[in-house]
């Protein structure tokens, strides 16, 4: 599928500027943008299990450091003014989204229930 990779299309130019954005918000907290990745996906309290699928052993390591990170208010309200929680950067129509994830108190752990491990 090599139009997902094409930037001569728009919305790929804009994702990538997401990517871009949010490696800027990993770097200003000391990590990379899997252990953000990791963490992010781990301080949503609807998720009860983070699936990575390391290839390599820098991955691996990467996401264990994901899993210690705990996010703290100011990083995940960051993240949600790039990409919106209501924002489906993939597809551009719009896909459905709970109304819960409009809401930071319904869609963040406590901040000592954060770390996965």
């Amino acid at each position: 599928m090599p139009a997902r990779f094409d930037l001569e299309i728009p919305a790929n130019v804009a994702k990538l500027d997401l990517v871009e954005q949010l490696i800027e918000v990993a770097e200003s907290i000391g990590a990379s943008l899997p252990e953000l990745a990791v963490a992010f996906a781990a301080a949503h309290p609807a998720v009860t299990s983070v699936i990575i699928g390391p290839r390599t052993m820098q991955q691996l390591t990467d996401s264990v450091k994901g899993a210690e990170l705990v996010l703290d208010e100011e990083t995940l309200d960051r993240i949600d003014a790039i990409v919106p929680p209501e924002t489906d950067a993939y597809r551009a129509d719009g896909a459905w989204q709970p109304p819960a994830l409009t809401d930071p108190a319904l869609r963040r752990r406590p901040v000592a229930e954060r770390a996965a491990s």
